[in-house]
């Protein structure tokens, strides 16, 4: 659970990822993966890896198996 400055909050499962390769999950409860809105590429795109201590972005194969986090503008 992510709360922003006004309040706000939004929660993000620990679901791991489906490989690639393989297409078995690794990481279910320890490590959460979400993909960005955009691709950075054909073959990339950036996304969210976290713990229940650290977060950051860096980018991976569009062909893994990341959550996708659907927002609504308003």
């Amino acid at each position: 659970k992510v709360t922003g400055t006004n309040g706000n909050h939004i929660f993000f499962p620990a679901s791991g990822y489906r490989g690639n390769s393989h297409g078995s999950l690794s990481y279910v409860g320890s490590y959460g993966y979400c993909w960005s809105a955009s691709p950075n590429s054909t073959y990339y795109a950036s996304y969210m890896n976290f713990n229940s201590s650290d977060w950051y972005w860096s980018y991976n194969y569009r062909a893994y198996g990341f959550s996708v986090r659907a927002v609504r503008e308003e």
